[in-house]
């Protein structure tokens, strides 16, 4: 195998075990610290706090990320609280005091399976489409923040392999989960 300057940024092609013969590779080192420092960010909620702040509404963010689940969800199954508490990693009866308020605040609504008329599913109002349209909105502006200046090439490149990246590290928590 050919040596690569471990010192380049643009090095991609790091060994399989991402180490060189002078140790970790640099790239794989700063692409840990920048995980560990969105981590961080994520953990201080600092997207769903700003919608929150921006939107002006009664909502949790909890509640976001019960409108959140369904957004992902619901394309691919019908959406119940159980559902909702399984993807959010909550106990159901969590779950299901928050979906209890967000039907109260006319953002979702109960109805009857069509696949099971004996379970009730959850789906969005207008009124909830409109607030995701809202937290997207806000999401994008963000985005849009963070990447000024970037020519509109990298924005293009970094949306693909940070994709291909999330997707990396999905198959390898299904891996792991289904190891457990």
């Amino acid at each position: 195998m050919p040596m690569t300057d471990r010192h380049d940024p643009a090095n991609t092609r790091p060994e399989a075990s991402g180490a060189t013969h002078d140790g970790p590779d640099p790239a794989l080192a700063g692409i840990g610290q920048a995980m560990t420092r969105m981590r961080l960010l994520i953990g201080r909620r600092f997207v769903g706090r700003m919608a929150l702040k921006r939107i002006g509404t009664g909502l949790e963010l909890s509640d976001i990320d019960a409108i959140g689940v369904i957004k992902r969800v619901a394309p691919h199954q019908e959406v119940t609280v159980g559902a909702i508490a399984e993807q959010m990693r909550i106990d159901p009866s969590r779950g299901s005091r928050i979906v209890a308020d967000l039907v109260k605040q006319g953002l979702l609504e109960r109805a009857a399976s069509q696949e099971d008329g004996r379970r009730s599913i959850v789906r969005m109002t207008a009124s909830g489409k409109q607030v995701l349209e809202q937290i997207e909105e806000i999401k994008r502006e963000l985005i849009v923040e963070a990447t000024a200046g970037w020519p509109q090439e990298d924005i293009v490149k970094f949306a693909a392999l940070y994709d291909r990246f999330t997707v990396g590290l999905e198959t390898q928590l299904d891996q792991f989960e289904q190891g457990e």
